[in-house]
């Protein structure tokens, strides 16, 4: 929510754009700074509340991106089987013998430096996991009856696989992109600190903790609050997602209960 209405209500909204103000450079905590300043005399709060508006876009985009591209490949390889499937899936395999941040580290150096281009190679790793996720989805629906029904009347495949068999998906999807924003924000943090991905002077958590690395001993609040708070955040989500899955999960629900 802070995020949203970050333009409103930061103290220091240029010094958050990355105006620096280097009178006040390196002071710690106080009334005036409640987080401190960083090595250019930036408000780190002002700073902390626009980075979280780019974490969060980064998240949500490699999320949306990743299961748009994988949810049509692994509903088609679920529902059609045989070559076809064993195509996708091979392909798709190709991509998950990699450690996904060393992939995305490796596409990230070759697109070049910057906040696009970290998330289009996030999302070059990420887009096979749901594209398993849907394929096991659709292999155990397909054969159930309704399915069966629609097949028997005629309806073409293309209806059968995205108005009978995609809403079937949307709940263990559901909990997946719950729990996959708090490992993307990470991820795209950690381009940023290797400087991959956000570049100075726009805010990112990762780039300030980047640049706050070398000031630690002496000036602990410039990098101790970003990775605090993208800490709480990450943890967030997936609290949020193992709520998601207990209440989608009858057994899981069932023992809530107990």
């Amino acid at each position: 929510m802070l995020a949203l209405i970050a333009p409103w209500i930061v103290p220091y909204r240029e010094q958050a754009l990355g105006e620096p103000n280097v009178a006040e450079r390196l002071l710690p905590p106080s009334l005036r700074h409640p987080f401190g300043t960083d090595h250019m005399g930036r408000d780190i709060l002002s700073r902390m509340i626009y980075g979280a508006r780019t974490s969060l876009f980064t998240a949500i985009s490699v999320v949306f991106l990743s299961a748009l591209i994988g949810v049509p490949i692994g509903i088609v390889a679920g529902y059609s089987g045989g070559f076809l499937d064993n195509v996708l899936m091979r392909f798709t395999d190709v991509f998950l013998s990699f450690p996904p941040l060393l992939l995305a580290l490796l596409i990230a150096s070759t697109l070049g430096k910057g906040l696009f281009n970290a998330i289009l190679a996030l999302v070059i790793t990420w887009w096979p996991w749901y594209a398993r996720l849907v394929r096991s989805q659709a292999l155990s629906m397909k054969s159930l009856a309704y399915v069966e029904a629609a097949r028997a009347a005629g309806v073409s495949h293309f209806v059968i696989m995205f108005k009978h068999i995609l809403p079937g998906c949307v709940a263990p999807l559901a909990v997946q992109c719950t729990m996959d924003m708090g490992s993307a924000i990470l991820e795209a943090a950690a381009l940023s600190f290797l400087g991959l991905g956000v570049q100075p002077p726009m805010p990112d958590w990762g780039l300030m903790i980047s640049e706050g690395k070398a000031y630690f001993l002496n000036y602990w609040w410039v990098p101790t609050f970003p990775g605090l708070f993208m800490l709480l955040l990450v943890m967030s989500f997936n609290l949020l997602g193992d709520v998601f899955r207990e209440l989608i999960d009858p057994r899981l629900r069932r023992r809530m209960l107990i």
